[in-house]
């Protein structure tokens, strides 16, 4: 295959692709916004399954990177009411089936993996049109363009590559989570630390919840969901941190103080991001030359699943095109199919997202957990 792939987004999908596609000599490209690797954080720990996040490493060659990165005793769960009363426990299995990993440090492997200047940083785009013959003209922020025969739309939820391809928009859940981080918290927040236990704690009632999870060096990553309309906090500035940090407060008044802290005591300023979807069933009719992995293809409320299926969109359609180096279309075809199928499966689940702070919160998660249905990832996606 001679046509190079330009590959929109530098997330665990964008990476996979472009790994799976260098292991194989097939020349790619990532065009990604942030300025640097590490201008943002990644988001917390990731359980990667061994039916797609695993068998997607293994197909770039890195099961003993990622192994190395493996967390060890943080896939046991709890479930508390407000009041911190343990509901459930469920130790870690030492199975190590569904092992837990940070998002950066897995990011970071897969940057690792590739050769310098795979991924141009600081690109933002801003546009994406059809040109003739199958090609697409990609503009960036600073006024640069190129031209490609196979683009790739790996950049998430508000897609610029999307629209080529579809109209579909994300749609608002009406759930709205809020970020913070404790650190050292074993030391400094011992009591917080207790409730959060080794792996990840769910402390849920009607229309809220705190999810945290245990992270590297005694930190505590919390989202705090909360069930608001779309415009709430929107008369704050985004730098009045104050106030929101004030109105989280009021949120879990009157919860046990082991929990409130989890929220109150952040180390870092809380960060809100409104929780989409795009669409059940979104699909499309084939366009040539171009295709999507990921949130872009399949944005889906946090499920445990999305960085597990970004990665396997990713290595899909690698070895995709690997297998049909004189026929991209007949590799798109392939990887849209297989994905489509995938994601269909995902939606077909019930859906434990808006389960853990419905109107009977937490015996709603109790029940299906003890039925045993296991609990997702306590992290949105980035």
């Amino acid at each position: 295959m001679t046509t190079p792939v330009t590959i929109i987004g530098a997330g665990l999908g964008g990476l996979t692709l472009a790994r799976v596609l260098h292991t194989h000599s097939i020349e790619a490209t990532v065009y990604e916004s942030d300025p640097s690797p590490d201008s943002r954080r990644q988001g917390g720990l990731l359980d990667i399954h061994p039916w797609n996040g695993q068998q997607a490493l293994e197909a770039a060659g890195l099961t003993e990177g990622f192994r190395r990165l493996v967390l060890p005793g943080r896939e046991s769960y709890r479930i508390t009411d407000r009041a911190g009363t343990v509901l459930l426990n469920l130790p870690d299995k030492g199975t190590g089936e569904r092992p837990e990993v940070p998002r950066g440090e897995l990011r970071q492997l897969l940057l690792d993996s590739l050769p310098p200047d795979t991924v141009r940083w600081g690109r933002k785009v801003t546009r994406v049109t059809s040109v003739n013959g199958g090609r697409h003209e990609v503009g960036f922020a600073d006024g640069a363009t190129l031209v490609t025969h196979l683009l790739v739309g790996a950049d998430g939820a508000w897609s610029r590559v999307r629209p080529l391809l579809s109209a579909a928009t994300p749609e608002y859940v009406g759930t709205c989570s809020v970020e913070t981080f404790l650190f050292d918290a074993d030391t400094r927040h011992p009591a917080s630390a207790a409730a959060v236990g080794g792996g990840s704690l769910f402390a849920l009632s009607p229309g809220k919840g705190l999810l945290a999870h245990r992270e590297r060096a005694g930190t505590l990553h919390t989202y705090a969901q909360l069930r608001k309309p779309q415009d709430w906090l929107t008369d704050l500035e985004p730098t009045d941190t104050a106030t929101l940090a004030a109105r989280l407060a009021e949120e879990f008044d009157g919860w046990a103080p082991e929990l409130t802290a989890l929220v109150t005591a952040s180390d870092t300023p809380p960060v809100p991001r409104r929780i989409f979807t795009l669409p059940a069933g979104h699909r499309w009719e084939r366009v040539p030359g171009v295709t999507l992995v990921g949130d872009a293809a399949h944005l889906r409320a946090p499920n445990g699943e999305g960085a597990n299926l970004a990665m396997q969109d990713g290595a899909e359609l690698g070895l995709a095109l690997a297998t049909h180096p004189d026929d991209v279309e007949a590799a798109l075809v392939r990887h849209e199919r297989g994905m489509f199928a995938r994601a269909a499966a995902v939606e077909a689940d019930e859906d434990m997202y808006a389960l853990m702070i419905d109107d009977q919160a937490p015996h709603s998660t109790l029940a299906l957990m003890t039925r045993g249905i296991e609990a997702p990832s306590a992290a949105p996606r980035a």
